[in-house]
């Protein structure tokens, strides 16, 4: 394949996860408060509603897997983020519960096209970039607080339903960029089947549903310790838990470089430590920003360990990406169902909480003690293994491609060079921003302006409604400009070195 295409491909891929990563993510954390408070559902409604999503997710997975393998991947993923589109639209014109159900059922359906065939799309370009899934797991973890800042931000303008109207809109523009992407042709010949991989992957797959087990209740545990055991607010959870994501978005390709070099399995068993110590330290429930703290380590254990995982299953599938993305999906779901219903079923007394939390962390250690059986099992090797450079590449010529001028040759490189500069990028964004509230400040409608001079406001009037669009906008605007100022600072501070 081209270098040029498959670098465009990966790009696309990225673009594709995270438009719609977030707004699931986003839709995952408000339903539950919306159907609550805005349907009249009762807790057994909004307990089916979610049953139902994750039941039809899980049968639909090992299909996608099929279909992923058979047909055009950037196809499947690109009708499966249509249905996803489609659950956001019924969710947004919903009158009561009933219509709510066949949402679920079109969001179960299109969560699993979307992830299995775009998680197999990655895997065609794994031989070519050993760090494919580390850079899918940042692009998902950039969409996740995009989403949250914006819909969180203009929930209280917009409303609910508004909200689901925007993750409609992020879906659709996911389907243009994947009908638009071309896929590697699928070579089914000899593949192996579902059975096959399943018993060459059993070992690496009830690893993945252990840590997508431990995620998921430790980040339930923490939801709801949050809301209940330190009453917060919405606006105030989301402080705690963005900057997790922030995390999950600069951290993993650089984190990769630390896998080439002490290999997957010390990395699978790090990170499985330190989580578990995470999971433990929740139980004596310290304040929020300990929390917070504790949070972002947490999810730069993840940040490893994921990618790590999808990467091995990946490389164990041979020609049936598809399936073997099918198969991991699965296990994952599995995993995240159990450990959301057990946190969730202990979190109610002070005893049950602390049950909950040691429990965690002593699947974690677990996990972290047989990380390198499972790895050995599958039959992948330790260290990733990267792809050789060509001739060409190794050679670097002064003139560039065969048939290119200098000059031509020094231009893309020196547009290369301001695309891959984060603080040129910063920099351009500040001035934009500041240039941008000057002039609101002359009209009297600047946020920052106003949040700092403007004496004393209510806690609602910075989350939630600050009164004035432009303020509210302005009020959206600071918030992602404080959040790239601080990504961008600290994609400079981890940038990989040459190794």
């Amino acid at each position: 394949m081209d270098e040029a295409v498959r670098k465009r491909r990966a790009e696309e891929n990225r673009l594709a996860a995270a438009l719609t990563k977030g707004p699931a993510e986003v839709l995952d954390f408000l339903l539950p408060l919306w159907v609550g408070s805005q349907l009249g559902a009762s807790a057994a409604e909004v307990g089916a509603l979610t049953a139902l999503e994750t039941l039809v997710s899980f049968v639909v997975r090992p299909i996608a897997g099929s279909l992923a393998d058979r047909y055009d991947r950037g196809r499947v993923a690109a009708a499966g983020v249509v249905l996803y589109g489609l659950s956001f639209v019924v969710y947004a014109v919903t009158p009561g519960i009933g219509l709510a159900y066949l949402a679920a059922v079109l969001g179960g359906a299109g969560g699993a096209l979307f992830w299995v065939a775009l998680r197999a799309r990655v895997g065609e370009g794994l031989a070519a970039d050993d760090g494919a899934f580390s850079k899918l797991f940042a692009a998902e973890g950039g969409g996740t607080w995009i989403a949250f800042v914006v819909a969180l931000s203009a929930i209280a303008w917009i409303d609910y339903r508004g909200v689901f109207w925007l993750g409609a809109a992020a879906c659709v523009v996911a389907a243009v960029v994947l009908l638009n992407a071309k896929s590697a042709p699928v070579r089914e010949e000899s593949a192996p089947r579902f059975l096959q991989l399943g018993r060459r992957m059993r070992p690496m797959l009830a690893l993945v549903a252990l840590t997508a087990m431990a995620e998921a209740g430790v980040a339930l545990l923490l939801l709801m310790h949050l809301q209940r055991g330190h009453q917060l607010q919405l606006g105030e959870i989301t402080a705690v838990f963005i900057p997790g994501f922030i995390v999950y978005s600069f951290l993993p390709d650089y984190l990769h470089g630390f896998v080439r070099k002490v290999g997957r399995t010390r990395v699978l068993s790090l990170a499985m430590a330190a989580s578990a110590l995470f999971a433990a330290g929740l139980s004596f429930a310290p304040s929020p920003v300990a929390l917070a703290v504790m949070w972002i380590l947490s999810a730069a254990a993840f940040a490893a360990a994921i990618p790590v995982e999808q990467a091995v299953v990946a490389e164990a599938a041979g020609l049936s990406l598809g399936r073997a993305m099918g198969i991991y999906e699965s296990a994952a779901l599995l995993g995240a169902t159990i450990g959301t219903f057990l946190a969730g079923q202990l979190y109610g007394s002070d005893a049950g909480w602390r049950i909950a939390c040691f429990g965690a962390a002593a699947l974690l250690l677990f996990g972290s003690l047989v990380v390198r059986r499972a790895v050995r099992r599958v039959g992948v090797a330790e260290f990733p293994v990267e792809p050789a450079k060509t001739p060409s590449q190794k050679e670097k010529p002064a003139v560039g491609m065969a048939g290119e001028s200098p000059q031509a040759a020094e231009s893309v490189k020196a547009d290369a060079n301001k695309r891959a500069n984060p603080l040129r990028n910063w920099a351009a964004h500040a001035v934009l921003y500041v240039l941008a509230q000057t002039a609101l400040a002359m009209a009297g409608y600047s946020w920052p302006v106003e949040a700092v001079f403007g004496g004393a406001h209510t806690a609602e009037w910075y989350w939630n409604s600050s009164g004035h669009w432009l303020l509210n906008l302005g009020r959206i605007w600071t918030f992602v400009f404080v959040i790239d100022t601080v990504w961008s600072l600290g994609r400079v501070a981890l940038k990989k070195r040459a190794y």
